[in-house]
């Protein structure tokens, strides 16, 4: 079997767009907890601090499938440009606003512009990449965020201190910053897109149903994965400190765990294509699902604090494999026409995991444990190892009839069939000519007849 070429020199592309990534990613992850800080220091209760973190995942949800139908009949490239300014452009205007509603719409244009960057750089991994790199592409694509999810909240609690007017000013100097981390990214944004990637889409007037890409085996599955795996390291970032206050840890211990789950995610995606070579996608993921549900039930254990960061590191690792096999899953289980659309709605998955996941731990942990919502987690990560087990959906489509470079095989009447590409019709064959056995491979001995005349390989008649 000939490897399928790449589509561009190199990969540069791809290393700029990690890059890219990276910053976006930590700009956001930065202000996110900043905006909180900003907003209580503006007055606001929990409960509004929730409204304002619920509209960043909400606003994006009603966009997701028609970005993702616009890239799949377009250029991906325009996205990446377009998503960083608005993820700027929010991260300042809420360090800037004094209102809670200003602030809360100002977040959700943040969401949105992450969303539309997120869609157009997997878009471009997908486009770009030969199918046994995707694995490894996505996987290498995917250090940008973890990077940006270590780096940024770090730098957010370096900027962000004091309480009631000095957390107003360091909150907002902190989403400032925030706002030149995001623009960094556009340096980065040059020849990202291949001229032959770009007619990669399918015809604009045809659109295949949203039904028929959650029909399609192996989409449904990718995007359980990537929200189990997802609501782990949200709930796993959001109540490690609770449980940390529980068993009397440290804040800066509970950081520094954190820390090391991230640290661990970014190993694991660097050693995607040895792990993949040993072990196969399908037990990979399966196996690293499986063994995460069990170490973040294990989290909800009473363990001493060395135990529970070999755990972490340990969970850290296999939460690292989810996300890039999901977007590969996702990619080979779509419609050909219908790709950055799949990835949409595994997105659009993502965003309502972000924002149930949040309410149902703290309803479980309010009603029997803060250990509780670890143990639910667990329960979600063992059900997404079952559907890693059942496989992919369609497999990598086969050469058509036609284009394996072949000729077909003659049929039964003796005289060979068109060849699709041809566009040339068989010359007919003499009533006295003998046919063709379809076991010889063999032209018939010469009886003194005109020969049967078959077209050759390129597609001219041959005697």
């Amino acid at each position: 079997m000939t490897r399928t070429p790449r589509t561009g020199p190199g990969r540069g592309w791809l290393l700029r767009l990690v890059i890219a990534f990276a910053f976006a990613q930590g700009a956001v992850s930065m202000a996110r907890p900043a905006v909180s800080y900003r907003a209580l220091a503006l007055g606001a209760d929990e409960t509004a601090v929730g409204v304002i973190a619920g509209v960043y995942a909400l606003l994006p949800l009603f966009v997701a499938v028609p970005l993702g139908r616009r890239t799949d009949h377009g250029r991906c490239a325009p996205l990446l440009p377009l998503g960083v300014l608005l993820i700027s452009g929010g991260c300042a205007l809420s360090g800037i606003v004094s209102s809670l509603p200003a602030m809360a719409a100002w977040s959700g244009v943040m969401g949105l512009g992450h969303l539309c960057f997120v869609i157009g750089a997997q878009s471009i991994v997908a486009r770009q990449s030969a199918p046994d790199e995707q694995d490894r592409n996505f996987g290498h694509f995917t250090i940008g965020a973890s990077l940006g999810q270590l780096i940024g909240p770090v730098a957010a609690g370096a900027l962000i201190s004091g309480q009631g007017g000095t957390l107003g000013r360091t909150s907002a100097l902190a989403l400032l910053v925030s706002a030149a981390v995001a623009a960094v990214a556009l340096t980065s944004l040059w020849r990202i897109e291949h001229r032959r990637a770009k007619g990669a889409g399918g015809k604009p007037g045809h659109k295949v149903p949203v039904r028929a890409i959650l029909g399609a085996r192996g989409v449904p599955a990718g995007i359980f994965i990537s929200m189990a795996v997802l609501s782990a390291t949200d709930i796993l970032t959001a109540y490690l400190p609770v449980v940390g206050e529980h068993r009397s840890i440290a804040p800066a211990t509970v950081g520094l765990l954190l820390s090391l789950r991230a640290a661990a995610t970014i190993a694991c995606r660097l050693v995607m294509s040895p792990l993949l070579g040993l072990l196969g996608r399908r037990a990979l993921l399966t196996t690293s699902c499986l063994l995460a549900g069990l170490l973040c039930a294990g989290v909800a254990l009473p363990v001493s604090v060395p135990v529970l960061a070999v755990m972490l590191a340990v969970l850290g690792f296999c939460l690292g494999v989810g996300q890039p096999l999901s977007m590969t899953t996702v990619v080979r289980a779509a419609p050909d026409r219908a790709r950055s659309t799949a990835l949409a709605l595994r997105l659009t998955g993502n965003r309502l995991g972000q924002v149930a996941a949040p309410a149902a731990a703290g309803l479980i942990a309010g009603a029997v444990g803060v250990a509780a919502p670890f143990v639910l987690l667990g329960v979600g990560l063992v059900g997404a190892a079952g559907l890693g087990l059942r496989g992919e959906g369609r497999p990598e489509s086969a050469p058509a009839p036609g284009e394996s470079g072949t000729a077909p095989a003659p049929s039964e009447s003796g005289t060979a069939p068109v060849r699709p590409e041809s566009g040339t019709a068989p010359a007919p064959s003499e009533p006295a000519a003998a046919p063709v056995r379809p076991e010889s491979g063999t032209a018939p001995p010469e009886t003194g007849t005109a020969p049967v005349r078959r077209p050759g390989i390129d597609g001219a008649p041959r005697s």
